[in-house]
């Protein structure tokens, strides 16, 4: 199968995770976005909320999202979520799956920083998703690698190395936001899936 995945804090989970990760399913056809949390991110702050509230919104999520799954690989780890050792064993876990890694293009500018990034490309294709006001140039580092390795179509031969550019809807949500408005007890039904806003009611969450 051809798999998506999308890792992140998801704290809390919201459609600025979700409704990118379901246009790039449809774009290229996906099987399967799985969805994986981390525990430990390398680059951020502590999260908010504990590593099982994040597993149980996310998987409560998927249950009423075709084709999206939990991956807690990354939850269950004691040390810090390097994409390249994740998508290692992926790969030799499934070795019968396609993996497509999905990030914004923020974050792909700063790829040459990652851990052993230059290995991504032997484990998975990446799908950059278009940011606003978010764009590569010429005289960005990974500029060449980005030409070198982009894909108009998909390719169903290759198991890895391709770069896919997907443009997205702009979601007018985020994490932080989302959690300030719940510290003023304002809960944005529109703004995550109901699953994730009965989870935290039920367990007042980022009160």
């Amino acid at each position: 199968m051809h798999i998506g995945i999308l890792g992140g804090t998801f704290d809390p989970l919201h459609f600025g995770h979700i409704r990118p990760a379901q246009t790039v399913l449809k774009a290229l056809a996906l099987d399967e976005i799985w969805l994986m949390p981390n525990h430990i991110p390398p680059h951020k702050e502590k999260t908010v909320v504990t590593t099982q509230d994040r597993l149980n919104m996310v998987e409560q999520t998927c249950k009423t999202l075709a084709q999206f799954k939990l991956c807690d690989l990354e939850a269950r780890r004691e040390a810090p979520s390097y994409t390249v050792a994740s998508l290692t064993q992926l790969t030799q876990a499934h070795p019968e799956h396609t993996f497509y890694f999905l990030m914004g293009m923020d974050s792909f500018l700063s790829l040459p920083q990652w851990h052993q990034w230059k290995t991504l490309f032997n484990l998975c294709h990446l799908i950059i998703c278009q940011r606003p006001n978010c764009n590569l140039t010429k005289t960005d580092p990974i500029y060449i690698e980005y030409k070198k390795r982009l894909s108009i179509t998909k390719n169903m031969q290759k198991k890895s190395g391709l770069i896919y550019h997907i443009d997205i809807e702009e979601q007018p949500y985020s994490s932080s936001n989302i959690r300030h408005q719940l510290k003023q007890k304002i809960l944005d039904t529109t703004a995550m899936p109901m699953p994730v806003c009965h989870y935290i009611k039920a367990h007042h969450l980022y009160q």
